[in-house]
């Protein structure tokens, strides 16, 4: 057993991190310290004079661990990749920034794209966001590439006879894949994107309205009213650069937000010395946890994943560790400084923020407290669920959120059968924990079979300890009526689990009907408006889910299971074969004199194509 007393005694007077875990081995709480002896014996005195929060995470501290650094840096560096690994409960966390978007330039790339990802590397390549609204991003993306007539495929090498793709042929790339692209003149086209997305649009509409003029001299009508319109739609996406300030600077107003309930962080970005938008961040903080340990925190753990870090960061009140971040923010050479402005542009700038900021809190409690409503009407009526199905929750768990498991089965007349796992949890889609499968035993269309299958692998992983699936639901609501409860039942008995099982049928117009009990009793969803919305969110969910991944296999299979078999013929000579007579049917009637026409099929080949169809 583990002694904290003794423990305490050990610690090292240097620099290091330190974790908090509880009695199941947890880590509760991740921090950096100068001095790991003096710092860790801290929460161990007495608990008069601590926050109400330290004081609630003590009382659940059953051991710590620590590891030595060279520096406060070293521990800082260390603290924060920590705490993106375990996301400790104690600590004040950036909520769901692998969610939010960014724009990715290629220049790693001898041609770049533009492309949405939520995933940022140290790779060459230059990062632009995150974004809060994905739509957004997606009409940037899509805006560009169509502008500049950008490479959108991730293809760096294309052989001799290479042929392009549709893309190329209406005119929605330059076919860098067909040679002949000037390098320069791309490479100019990618700076002033660049530019844009920096924050300084007038390059890239003053080449627009250049290109415009030109076309309309030349009465060149159709592609002056193009550029007229991609200028409109440009002018569009800069709507939210609203304040101009006198110089031309790049910097971020990061400001704190606190009411009762939630924590947020709102990030201004100033590019080219505009406003050029605003980022809003839920954070996770305690009731103890002070505005300036907020953006203290933010700033480590949102920038730690930044690749562009602007040489400003302005704030209300200055960080504790201040000296600290900067030199943290300020590695390979990058000066950073993080500051109170106390007079000129700079200081309005921030004044006109914090006024912003006042008035977007009203919006944001207000959506707080309808999404609170209708968690607390989910989760009443899912408890209210659990009882009707003979499973009442102990008290102490009526006020965390059901988690739920759907599953449905997908295929085209038994073929490319595949199942589909979606989870929610109260109101949140868990994506993470999505599962798709492929139906091994089953053939032909047996949708129970393959449900049964699909269930069975599903929790003899859970009970063999595969962490990929070892979280059990509190309820499984199948995408089926009483048929599909059934056969859901006998895996779980077989497997000596116990987990409550209902189905979610539809009515003749495809809406969520019913939910339906093993032994066929139903409750009538007319009377239950909540529940109806929500079984038929799951229900949808799955269903989009399994067809998705079914089309997505059943498209691949079904080339290859026919040209792909045929002796002599690779993917190669399958995709040429394709470009050339555009469907397979065509294919089916060629005879070897015009099967001979495509480039790489011999005589030999096209007569094994003409008796495989034969």
């Amino acid at each position: 057993m583990f002694d904290i007393k003794e423990n305490l005694k050990k610690l090292p007077d240097s620099p290091g991190v330190y974790m908090h875990k509880d009695k199941l081995g947890q880590v509760i709480y991740v921090g950096k310290a100068i001095s790991l002896r003096n710092r860790v014996r801290q929460y161990f005195q007495s608990p008069k004079r601590q926050a109400p929060k330290v004081r609630a995470m003590v009382s659940h501290i059953a051991e710590f661990e620590y590891i030595t650094c060279n520096s406060e840096m070293e521990a800082l560096i260390l603290e924060c990749n920590l705490i993106k690994k375990y996301m400790p409960k104690y600590n004040v966390l950036l909520r769901d920034d692998k969610t939010y978007p960014y724009i990715m330039v290629t220049t790693s790339e001898e041609y770049p794209r533009i492309v949405k990802t939520r995933i940022i590397k140290k790779d060459g390549n230059r990062y632009f966001g995150p974004y809060s609204d994905a739509g957004a991003v997606n009409r940037i993306v899509e805006l560009f590439s169509s502008i500049y007539k950008l490479k959108r495929c991730a293809a760096q090498v294309f052989p001799e006879g290479f042929r392009p793709c549709l893309n190329y042929f209406i005119k929605e790339c330059r076919g860098i894949c067909a040679g002949g692209v000037d390098r320069e003149e791309y490479a100019k086209d990618i700076e002033e994107m660049i530019q844009f997305l920096s924050g300084k649009d007038k390059p890239l509409i003053k080449s627009l309205e250049t290109k415009m003029n030109e076309a309309s001299d030349k009465l060149d009508y159709e592609n002056a009213a193009k550029y007229r319109d991609y200028i409109a739609d440009i002018r569009s996406l800069a709507e939210t650069q609203r304040v101009t300030m006198i110089n031309d600077k790049d910097l971020d107003i990061i400001l704190p937000v606190k009411d009762a309930d939630n924590s947020f962080i709102v990030l201004f970005p100033v590019r080219g010395g505009k406003l050029s938008g605003r980022e809003t961040f839920q954070i996770q903080s305690g009731e103890g946890d002070t505005r300036k340990e907020m953006v203290s925190e933010f700033i480590k753990q949102y920038y730690s994943q930044w690749a562009v870090v602007p040489p400003e960061i302005l704030v209300e009140e200055e960080p504790q560790d201040r000296e600290l971040l900067e030199e943290f923010l300020g590695r390979e050479g990058h000066k950073v400084s993080i500051f109170v402005p106390q007079k000129g542009d700079k200081r309005a700038l921030l004044n006109l923020t914090r006024h912003d900021v006042v008035e977007m809190t009203k919006t944001l409690t207000d959506k707080a407290e309808s999404r609170r409503e209708k968690e607390k009407a989910v989760l009443d009526e899912m408890n209210r669920l659990l009882e009707e199905a003979g499973y009442p929750r102990d008290h102490g768990d009526r006020n965390r959120h059901v988690r739920v498991e759907s599953y449905d089965i997908s295929n085209t007349n038994g073929v490319d059968s595949v199942g589909a796992m979606v989870v929610f949890s109260g109101l949140e889609k868990v994506s993470k924990d999505y599962r798709r499968f492929k139906v091994r035993t089953i053939e032909g269309p047996d949708d129970y079979g393959s449900l049964q299958e699909v269930l069975y692998r599903r929790y003899k992983r859970a009970l063999s300890g595969d962490k990929s699936f070892i979280k059990m639901p509190d309820i499984i609501m199948m995408d089926g009526g009483q048929g599909q409860v059934s056969a859901a039942r006998k895996v779980l008995t077989a497997l000596k689990l116990d987990i409550p099982v209902t189905g979610m049928t539809k009515d003749d117009s495809h809406r969520t009907r019913a939910i339906v009990f093993e032994d066929g009793t139903e409750i009538d969803l007319k009377e239950r408006p909540v529940l109806f919305r929500y079984a038929g969110t799951i229900q949808e969910e799955v269903h989009r889910f399994a067809i998705d991944y079914h089309h997505k296999l059943h498209g691949k299979n079904a080339i290859h299971s026919v040209l792909d078999n045929i002796d002599g013929v690779g993917p190669k000579r399958r995709n040429e074969l394709l470009y050339y007579f555009k469907t397979i049917d065509a294919i089916k009637r060629a005879d070897v004199e015009e099967l001979c026409k495509v480039p790489s099929i011999t005589e030999t080949v096209a007569k094994k194509i003409v008796e495989y169809f034969a």
